[in-house]
């Protein structure tokens, strides 16, 4: 069982900082808190999953500055989370980069060949991204030239929640196909973008499509396994 938390970088983004003398101190504390979560989750025996909302999400509003601010901006939170990962095994992590699930044109997206090695330097085993919205769909090609590490997983998004239309399980299929044959098939797992909803108030889609997208990747995915696998 998977159970989710969020990550550093995805707390206090839009705070100030009232107390810590400078923005170390203040994510540091920010992961340190987080650890706590973190450790339990672990202890209880469930995979931990850090959800990133907002890694990606920061680029637009900081390469403005200078691609240098926002790498430095990502690379400090991404080293407390690190830190706030530490004892914790690799197999029983994964996090989650995803860039907004608001319906909205997502032109100021971050490229995922512009953050990709932010997103593997991550103690993680598995790392989860967008890869079935129309903004990001074209992205499997960054994993031709990006070499996933050994041993670890990659679990693209097969099925969207920026749609209402329920992707047909051969799409499904050809996708989890696509990212097999680049970074192997036993390193694949097919997953959804982003979560269906934010909030019980705030649904993306209807739970009955959401149902629906879940069947459709499900079915795809045993019509993958059956070309990649002959089963």
């Amino acid at each position: 069982m998977i159970i989710t938390a969020v990550a550093p970088a995805s707390v206090g983004y839009d705070a100030v900082n009232e107390y810590y003398s400078n923005e170390r101190d203040y994510v540091f504390a920010i992961a340190k808190a987080l650890r706590e979560e973190y450790l339990e989750v672990h202890k209880a025996g469930f995979v931990l999953q850090v959800d990133d909302a907002v890694l990606a999400n920061m680029y637009d509003h900081l390469v403005e500055q200078s691609p240098q601010r926002y790498r430095e901006w990502a690379e400090l939170r991404i080293e407390a989370l690190n830190h706030a990962l530490e004892g914790i095994p690799e197999d029983r992590v994964r996090y989650h980069v995803c860039f907004g699930s608001w319906h909205v044109p997502h032109v100021a997206d971050a490229q995922l060949e512009d953050i990709v090695d932010l997103i593997l330097k991550v103690r993680a085993g598995a790392y989860s991204i967008e890869a079935a919205n129309v903004r990001h769909e074209h992205e499997w090609y960054v994993w031709q030239k990006v070499k996933l590490p050994a041993g670890k997983v990659l679990i693209p998004g097969v099925v969207t929640h920026h749609t209402t239309t329920v992707e047909h399980p051969r799409l499904v299929a050809e996708r989890i196909v696509t990212f097999a044959k680049l970074v192997g098939r036993e390193s694949v797992i097919a997953g959804t973008d982003c979560g269906f909803a934010q909030a019980q108030d705030i649904q993306r889609v209807h739970p009955q499509v959401m149902w629906a997208k879940l069947e459709s990747l499900a079915e795809g995915a045993r019509l993958a396994s059956k070309e990649l696998w002959g089963r």
